[in-house]
């Protein structure tokens, strides 16, 4: 019972690895996402690249009708994911302590704002909110003196959901050995916490606070971007024997001998003098050029892509990160692949997202609906 972001993230993950998930949304409107902007074919193209691969089901959970059915349903699952603000399970008679008895083998998981205890366990969490108070946002952004900056991304819903299929997946393996379920419980805010762990180093050993960077690195140097000539190039240049590479393609030798730059630690100190003096090369040519010379010279690098770039490089089609999974009216629209790629079990994305309610029947009828109940149900306005 996913919604928005982080759930469904959990729910498209295990949906490719190839099981059956089934994505109850309420009625009348269904998941909010449903709404986003842009449409084809009158389908959101947001919810689209979420909830492929999954099958549909309608609730109309004001109904007392709607929250049995649900209980049903999640009593018959393996699994059962939702990332709802603690409590609202409970109003649907659902929550994890209500259900557990009825099916000890059931691997629960929850994802919300700041998991199911501590002192914020009952607020909403944001993505923007979340990023905010686990740290991010203050290591993301120009550098001092600049405002507090988000990831493009909804990197916390996103990393979340990745969170709650890894907790998923390893609850599973325990099962296998004792035959128990259990809850899964994990958060936007540990997602975004997780993700700090070279700035959490350095505070935690030394008290320094580390801020925003830009695209720097905080721990090493050159690694960031620099401008070109018509566009901008990542440079991780940043251990001796790669540095010594680098400038022998920017044809500086007396940068080798530069008391500034001789050793790692000395470049971070120096930064702004390095940065400036590496971009006056960069400047000097295309990042194209620079890509062929900086690669045969084996020295790590890659332009900076928009999403359009991105998604025509050839290194994205030839992993199948772009997919064109169609509209139930038969036009292009284009979602991302699955990101891990298996030797034995390869994935596939074998339906678009569902339209809501669109397998709620034939979903009642395998957990033992008659034909009669599903007909009494939709006259009655509980399932669609």
């Amino acid at each position: 019972m996913s919604h928005v972001m982080a759930a469904p993230t959990c729910g498209m993950f295990l949906a490719d690895m190839g099981a059956d998930v089934v994505k109850i949304e309420r009625l009348p409107k269904g998941d909010d996402v449903r709404e986003n902007a842009p449409f084809v074919d009158d389908e959101s193209a947001p919810f689209a690249i979420m909830n492929r691969n999954k099958r549909g089901v309608g609730l109309n959970m004001k109904t007392d009708e709607g929250k049995a059915i649900l209980r049903r349903l999640i009593v018959g699952a393996d699994i059962f994911i939702e990332n709802y603000r603690k409590g609202a399970m409970d109003h649907y008679g659902v929550a994890y302590d209500q259900i557990k008895d009825d099916c000890p083998k059931l691997i629960y998981c929850s994802i919300s704002g700041f998991g199911q205890t501590g002192p914020y366990a009952d607020r909403g969490g944001f993505d923007l909110v979340t990023q905010g108070m686990s740290g991010l946002m203050s290591i993301t952004g120009e550098g001092p003196g600049r405002p507090p900056v988000k990831v493009g991304a909804p990197v916390t819903d996103i990393m979340a959901g990745v969170l709650g299929t890894t907790g998923i997946l390893a609850a599973l393996n325990k099962r296998h050995e004792t035959g128990m379920g259990q809850q899964v419980d994990t958060s936007l805010f540990e997602a975004g916490i997780m993700m700090t762990y070279w700035q959490s180093a350095i505070y935690m050993a030394s008290g320094q606070v580390p801020g925003a960077m830009g695209s720097a690195h905080p721990l090493m140097a050159p690694y960031q971007a620099f401008q070109t000539e018509d566009g901008w190039l990542n440079l991780g240049a940043a251990n001796q024997n790669t540095w010594l590479k680098m400038i022998d393609v920017l044809g500086a030798p007396k940068l080798a001998d530069d008391p500034r730059f001789e050793s790692p630690s000395i470049r971070m100190d120096n930064l702004a003098e390095l940065v400036a003096v590496l971009t006056v090369h960069f400047q000097k040519d295309t990042t194209d050029n620079w890509m062929t010379k900086l690669m045969q010279a084996g020295v790590p690098a890659g332009p900076v892509l928009d999403v359009a770039q991105m998604t025509s490089d050839p290194q994205a089609l030839a992993r199948q990160m772009i997919q064109d999974i169609g509209t139930s009216q038969g036009s292009s629209l284009r979602v991302l692949g699955h990101p891990i790629k298996y030797s034995k079990t390869p994935t596939q994305i074998k339906r678009p997202a569902p339209r809501l309610g669109q397998h709620t029947a034939e979903v009642m009828a395998e957990v033992g609906y008659s034909k009669e109940e599903i007909s009494a149900f939709t006259d009655n306005g509980v399932i669609e």
